[in-house]
């Protein structure tokens, strides 16, 4: 049995995501959501709603009764779309600001017993 969340249009760079998505992967849910809750960055805040998400998801969806037994078999990060701002600098110039946005997939599957 495998469930999957996913986060869309999320304001929180790809590549900061990433570091926050390279602790959980591998890991068991409880643990998972142990990491994530103590991890200093603000992805991390992200990442537990998805990763809470996908446990919702295989309680309802899928009828996974046992918990424990779940683990993040992949999780990724994919670029959203960029929004572009420009701020006003000196003699008249001005310099792009990005601010991007992200898409995050966690998928979870059952440990067999």
């Amino acid at each position: 049995m495998e469930c999957r969340a996913v986060g869309r249009f999320l304001r929180v760079p790809p590549r900061k995501a990433r570091l926050v998505i390279d602790l959980i992967r591998g890991r068991d849910v409880g643990q998972a959501l142990d990491t994530v809750r103590f991890t200093r960055k603000y992805a991390a805040r992200v990442v537990e709603k998805v990763l809470k998400s996908a446990v919702a998801n295989a309680q309802h969806n899928h009828g996974a009764r046992d918990v424990d037994r779940l683990f993040v078999k992949d999780a990724f990060v994919n670029q959203g779309p960029t929004m572009k701002r420009f701020r006003p600098r000196a003699m008249g110039r001005a310099t792009p600001i990005k601010k991007r946005s992200s898409h995050i997939t966690i998928v979870l599957e059952e440990r067999e017993p």
